[in-house]
């Protein structure tokens, strides 16, 4: 028997055990309460028609929204992580307002206003394919319509910047 044979059976005993950390904390059809009880309190909560969403920001410096989508009878419908790229990709600019965004992507960590140009400014940190330490800033209109969206590097993890 060579060393192989256990090694492999060691690492797929391993890649199951991380398989099942990695499972979502909640499962569609879930009850509104069993939620709760899993996930605590949202950080926001939005109308969507009959189905409601409930946003919970996490991660290091808020890097990770997942949003909650429970129908009108008060079951989980879907549970995902929204701050990625292709969530972004859905927010077309000179069409998307500040509702879709919200509805979206969730609420920003941050916000400032570019005066000169009449700007308001959402940013949002997070992961761009689940390694880069990125930033995306949504722009907005004075109607609260995206008329840009830019993203880069996220410099408060930027050794060389010595960002704050």
């Amino acid at each position: 028997m060579s060393i192989f044979h256990p090694l492999i059976l060691v690492l797929a005993m391993l890649s199951g055990g991380c398989a099942a950390l990695l499972a979502p904390p909640v499962l569609p059809g879930a009850t509104e309460a069993a939620v709760l009880d899993k996930l605590g309190t949202p950080t926001h909560r939005y109308a969507l028609g009959n189905d409601h969403l409930l946003e919970y920001a996490k991660g290091p410096w808020g890097q990770r929204t997942w949003m909650a989508r429970i129908d009108s009878d008060g079951r989980l419908v879907s549970y995902q992580q929204v701050l990625t790229t292709a969530m972004f990709a859905t927010l077309v600019p000179g069409v998307a307002d500040k509702q879709q965004v919200l509805l979206t992507i969730g609420a920003p960590g941050e916000t400032s206003r570019l005066p000169r140009i009449g700007m308001e400014v959402w940013s949002y940190a997070y992961k761009e394919s689940d390694v880069w330490d990125s930033m995306m800033h949504v722009h907005f209109d004075q109607q609260g319509i995206v008329r840009q969206m830019l993203n880069g590097p996220d410099l408060r993890f930027d050794p060389d910047r010595h960002f704050p």
